[in-house]
Parts: structure tokens; sequence; C-alpha cells
């Protein structure tokens, strides 16, 4: 069997470990899960009759406003599924199984490929759940097939990028609990981009930081593949650039401090 063979064989065991360990631990899958779903409810709701009228100068109240957050509702959902992989590390970290799967003959990759591949079904999932419940509330995307496909590609693109940097966060966290507070600027960013209202609304310094970080052509491209208006070019590039540097950053820090943990 080659080496790539092995990778994959052990990275199959380390998934069906953590797919086992999200039954386990549901209340914490169901947070993550839930937590965007309570965010898209809040805005709809609360304040979707003010906001959306506020949209391009459009009187379009709460409907207009439930068609212009869905998106950055989703992406709340890929970093607050992401989140729950920070702690998982952690816990693997700090409670001394990570000894003993060093002294078995398994790819040590495969240990951390497997939290990725767990945290990406259960970005999935998150998705799945969001967009159901928008459309429960009256969410009608545009989207045809080959822009739902691609909006599946950008989902796991960017919960790949945001995973890998979790998982770095969490190999290097002195407890589960310094884990689950790393990542939070993650949940905190798309409020500073457009997930909840335009960039072009903000002032000065704050707007050229908004339209340029990370979330915003994230949420950007999600919103023109839902909506089928098409997906700006410069948006396209820096969604996949982000993703791409964030992913190789994460990777290389996971694995670096990985490898040297005693």
């Amino acid at each position: 069997m080659s080496t790539a063979s092995y990778v994959l064989t052990d990275s199959m065991t380390m998934l069906r470990r953590q797919i086992k360990h999200m039954g386990r631990y549901a209340s914490l899958t169901l947070m993550l899960i839930g937590m965007p779903v309570v965010f898209l409810l809040l805005f709809v709701y609360v304040f979707g009759g003010t906001l959306g009228d506020g949209l391009g100068g459009v009187t379009g109240g709460r409907e207009a406003y439930l068609a212009y957050v869905v998106p950055g509702v989703l992406m709340m959902a890929v970093a607050a599924s992401a989140q729950g992989t920070s702690i998982k590390v952690a816990m693997d970290m700090t409670e001394g199984i990570i000894d003993r799967f060093k002294t078995m003959s398994i790819a040590r990759v495969s240990v951390l490929t497997g939290h990725v591949l767990a945290s990406l079904i259960q970005i999935v999932l998150a998705i799945a759940v969001t967009l159901g419940v928008a459309v429960a509330i009256g969410y009608r995307p545009e989207a045809n097939p080959a822009e739902w496909l691609g909006l599946l590609g950008v989902v796991v693109m960017i919960g790949f990028a945001i995973t890998w940097l979790v998982v770095a966060a969490g190999v290097t966290a002195k407890s589960p609990e310094t884990a689950s507070n790393t990542p939070m600027p993650l949940l905190l960013l798309p409020f500073l981009g457009s997930a909840f209202v335009p960039t072009e609304s903000m002032p000065g310094a704050m707007r050229w930081f908004a339209e340029y970080q990370p979330f915003t052509p994230w949420i950007e491209v999600g919103r023109g593949l839902l909506d089928g208006t098409g997906v700006d070019g410069l948006d396209l590039t820096l969604a996949v650039s982000w993703a791409v540097a964030l992913a190789a950053l994460g990777y290389t820090v996971a694995r670096l401090k990985f490898n040297r943990a005693e």
C-alpha cells in the first residue's frame, strides 16, 4: 500500500472517530448549528423591518432584508461550526490521546485531517439547516443548479480554509477554554463586513477595512450566487486569495506545532 493510501485510510478512521464525538457531544453540535439560526431570526424579525427599508433607498422592509442577510448568516454558520473544531483539537492535545496516537503506526497528519473533514461535514449541515429555516420564513433564492453547485464549492473552500486556521488555534491553545475564545474574531468579522449592512454605509477607514477583510468577498460571492445576479470578478479573486492564504497559514502552523508537541 502506498503512502497516500495509508494517509487516506488513517484519515477516514479519524473521521469516523470525530463523527462519533459529534454524536457524543450532541449539545455542542446543536449549539454551533443553532447559533446562526438565532442570528437569522433576530436580525430579520427584530431589525429587518427598518434595515430593509434602507437597502439602496428601496422600501423593501423585512422581505428585502431577509434576501440581503441570508448570505452573511451563512458565513457566520461556517465560522461558528469551525469554532467547535478548535475546542475538539485542544481537547485532544491536552487529554493525552495524542501521545497514544504518536506511538501507533498511523500517519500523523491524519489526526488533524480527521478533524478538518468532520468540520466540513458539520459546516455543510449547518448551512443546510440555516437555508432551510430561511426558506421556511420566506426566503426565495434565485440560483440555478450551476449556481447552487458553485455555492457548495465556495462553502467547502471557505470552510476548509477557516477550519485549518482554527485547527492551528486548537493545537497551540493551552486548554479547551482558551481554544474556545481564540476563534471569536471569526464570528465578529461578519459584523464588520457586508453581512448585515452594505459597506457603502460605513465611514472612511472602516469601509476600507470592511471591503477588503476576508468575509466581505466571501459573502458577496455567496450573495451573487444565491441572487442569480452573477459574481463580481474582484470579489471572486479576493475570496479565493483569502481562502488559499488562510488555509496555507493554518495548515503550516498546525503541522509544525503538532509535530513539535510532546
